[in-house]
């Protein structure tokens, strides 16, 4: 109950977006999630409120992690003209780029995840609310704007998500060649690099092109709710 009534009192707050305080309360997906929908809706915020707001969230953070993930890799690269006395402190870098890559494709999974159930509670909500609808012909136009609204959602989703799953097995190659170059922090190591880094920047040219055709769905997305609206 005390995280219902901490949403009800920051939902008031005009300047905290829906998706920052779900992330801050933790309540999507949890067991208080349909309170905290029903608190929104006191005060205008409709699941597909949430649902645009969630997706603008999810691209911002793609957007975060493509540009994390391309320093990580002019980091990767950096090394292979670095000299012995200067390894270390490049190895340090990358390192630390490394931790901020994989934080920024942590939140790009939570967000997915936002995404996913709040799309789940307002398709299931929409859906029951049609059976309501006695009215054949309106019945008819809210089916079809639901099947509609769910293969746009369904495109921008899978696309997301194609974008996300790339980012994992470029971040493993960059965690092996840290944990090898920890091991190995001499001259050799780094000569030995060069056509590693040739590969993986193919691997991190196709992510890019992944995450930026994902972040154009959700835009996509956005604009089409926005235009056509959403039913619940």
């Amino acid at each position: 109950m005390s995280r219902m009534l901490a949403t009800v009192a920051l939902a008031s707050t005009p300047f905290l977006a829906p998706a920052s305080l779900a992330l801050t309360l933790g309540l999507v997906g949890t067991s208080c999630s349909s309170a905290y929908y029903k608190a929104w809706e006191v005060f205008g915020w409709a699941k597909r409120d949430l649902l645009v707001d969630f997706v603008q969230k999810g691209r911002e953070n793609q957007a975060e992690a493509k540009e994390q993930i391309q320093e990580t890799y002019k980091t990767f690269q950096a090394l292979t003209g670095t000299d012995g006395g200067e390894l270390e402190v490049v190895y340090k870098r990358l390192s630390k780029d490394l931790d901020r890559s994989k934080g920024e494709a942590d939140d790009v999974k939570k967000s997915i995840a936002d995404i996913e159930k709040t799309a789940t509670a307002m398709f299931t909500e929409w859906q029951k609310e049609i059976g309501e609808i006695q009215t054949p012909e309106l019945r008819g136009k809210s089916e079809s704007l639901l099947a509609d609204t769910k293969t746009r959602y369904g495109k921008m989703i899978g696309a997301m998500r194609d974008a996300e799953g790339s980012m994992t097995p470029i971040l493993r190659k960059f965690e092996d060649h840290v944990l090898f170059l920890k091991h190995n922090l001499n001259a050799k190591s780094v000569s030995d690099l060069q056509s590693t880094v040739d590969k993986i920047g193919g691997d991190v040219s196709r992510l890019i092109e992944d995450m930026e055709s994902s972040i154009q769905e959700a835009n996509d997305f956005i604009q089409s709710m926005e235009s056509k609206g959403a039913s619940s």
